[in-house]
């Protein structure tokens, strides 16, 4: 089969499209033919050696894919060959056949689309675990999110405003904040002046929950403009920049900051990712959330795909194709 080899840290463009041997599934295992590959900011940081984790080389990267079961372990009892399902993993999904444990596995809404399927893993899974589990996030609260456009910060949008939330989203060009406005948002800012945005915006009650995927400057102004009891997300580092956090704040102000890392959560808490994807799946089957897919390349294409992400051009998910 072909897959996406990563041989050595480095950049992204030293990605292999090459022949690899099919994975044959363990006892507890199932093999999923791809329909469709999701593309993730995260997946670029891994192969350049920038993410937390760092598996040895050499490696297949990718988180999510959606697909048809194709083999079974013995020990499988939740899923047979022919099954259409997804499935997360921290490595092994840009590749034509993806080996996983069964209890990665989840059911795929019948008429999903496969695309739309590997965006409600990692990118909406992150906001939906953040914004419930993280954040607590209560109806009528206001909820920041920056980077709103891109594939986590969109899902924030839209999954804050199915909690009932005020919605504030705020991104860097106008089209991205009318896609933002399309998906939830009540309010759409631009980061310029963002720190006087948000204190008229709150009324100068300051934000409830703040979702940051973006760090630097505009977690310097979150963490200014926070209300209290509030909750500032860390997210993620887009801006290229990890932030140093003046504690007095939290002190002054009475809120906290807290760590948002999915990869995490979805192996120390298993039972409660299942059931964070059973309702984000019934929520996509009910309309409440979906998924914007702005580009499919092919798998061959996998570190295009992965540039485009990385130079901020994308809005919404990005997916990978065999």
């Amino acid at each position: 089969m072909k897959a996406i080899v990563c041989r050595e840290y480095g950049p992204i463009d030293t990605l292999e499209y090459a022949e690899v041997e099919s994975p044959a599934p363990g006892p507890k295992e199932v093999v999923i033919r791809a329909e469709a590959i999701g593309v993730n900011y995260p997946d670029g940081l891994l192969v350049q050696g920038l993410y937390q984790a760092k598996p040895p080389t050499p490696f297949i990267p990718g988180m999510e894919v959606v697909g048809e079961v194709i083999a079974a372990g013995r020990e499988v009892t939740r899923f047979k060959p022919g099954d259409r399902v997804g499935a997360t993993a921290m490595m092994g999904a840009y590749a034509q056949e993806v080996k996983v444990h069964q209890n990665a596995v989840m059911a795929v809404p019948a008429g999903a689309d496969a695309g739309e399927g590997t965006a409600l893993m990692c990118g909406f899974g992150t906001a939906h675990h953040g914004l419930k589990q993280r954040g607590q996030l209560k109806p009528g609260e206001t909820l920041v999110v920056t980077g709103a456009a891109g594939l986590t910060g969109l899902a924030a949008v839209q999954i804050g405003a199915a909690m009932g939330a005020k919605v504030i989203a705020v991104a860097s060009s106008e089209e991205k904040r009318e896609l933002a406005l399309a998906n939830g948002a009540r309010i759409a800012l631009p980061y310029d002046d963002l720190k006087d945005a948000l204190k008229e915006a709150t009324g100068g009650e300051g934000v409830d929950v703040a979702f940051d995927v973006v760090g630097g400057d505009a977690f310097d102004v979150l963490a200014r403009s926070m209300g209290w009891g509030g909750r500032l997300l860390v997210v993620g580092f887009a801006s290229g920049r990890i932030p140093q956090f003046p504690v007095n704040l939290a002190l002054v102000k009475g809120y906290s900051v807290v760590g948002v890392f999915w990869g995490s959560f979805t192996q120390r808490e298993p039972k409660v990712f299942g059931e964070n994807m059973a309702e984000l799946m019934d929520w996509y089957a009910q309309g409440k959330v979906k998924p914007h897919v702005e580009r499919v390349f092919a798998l061959k294409d996998a570190a295009q795909a992965l540039k485009f992400i990385h130079d901020r051009h994308a809005a919404g998910k990005i997916v990978l194709k065999p």
